[in-house]
């Protein structure tokens, strides 16, 4: 995400202490925003995207970071791990059913912290994620949310042909979205998103 990585970090540091924790790490990907500065006890990363796994784990390993984190290509569902915490980072609206993924999380650990996109968010609509985006906000109303806090965030591009890039794996109609920032530079499109711990 072309966004600002420290600021995003602290906003997760102050909503959820995760220290001495064993995490179970959702959407890892490449590592966005929960690292090994967090202190967890145990860090289990998460992803059924294999390369971007293997991206995390050279990062790590670059950094000295290993020791505390564990990696698995999985889809969530099929994890049977028991942890702390379960910690999804921006992957709950791309579930096929928020709902189910959430109930499977409670039954692997007490806490889930959900960092998401708010509906609404011009960000979602720009990548044509709003109705998915508005459903898994549904299934963490219906689940009960203890606690929640908003963060506002910028993705900022330095012209049209980098936004495009991001997008474009998006689909068709992200591409036609973003054709109305064609020809610009220094775009700065707003990004809501929600902490909420379940």
């Amino acid at each position: 995400m072309a966004v600002d990585q420290e600021e995003v970090t602290g906003n997760l540091r102050r909503f959820y202490d995760f220290t001495g924790k064993t995490v179970l790490f959702v959407g890892a990907g490449g590592g966005q925003f929960l690292d090994p500065s967090f202190k967890t006890k145990r860090l289990i990363a998460i992803d059924r995207n294999v390369e971007a796994l293997g991206e995390l784990k050279r990062k790590t390993a670059a950094r000295g970071e290993q020791g505390s984190w564990n990696v698995r290509g999985a889809h969530f569902e099929e994890v049977t791990l028991s942890g702390d915490t379960v910690y999804f980072e921006f992957c709950l609206h791309e579930t096929v059913d928020p709902q189910k993924t959430l109930a499977h999380a409670r039954a692997l650990a007490p806490d889930v912290v959900v960092f998401d996109h708010t509906p609404g968010s011009d960000w979602s609509f720009y990548v044509a994620e709003e109705e998915r985006v508005r459903r898994s906000a549904e299934a963490m109303k219906r689940f009960g949310i203890r606690r929640r806090e908003t963060v506002r965030i910028q993705q900022r591009f330095k012209d049209y042909v980098e936004l495009l890039a991001k997008v474009a794996e998006q689909g068709t109609v992200a591409i036609q979205r973003v054709q109305r920032f064609a020809g610009t530079t220094n775009i700065v499109i707003p990004m809501n998103c929600e902490l909420a711990l379940l």
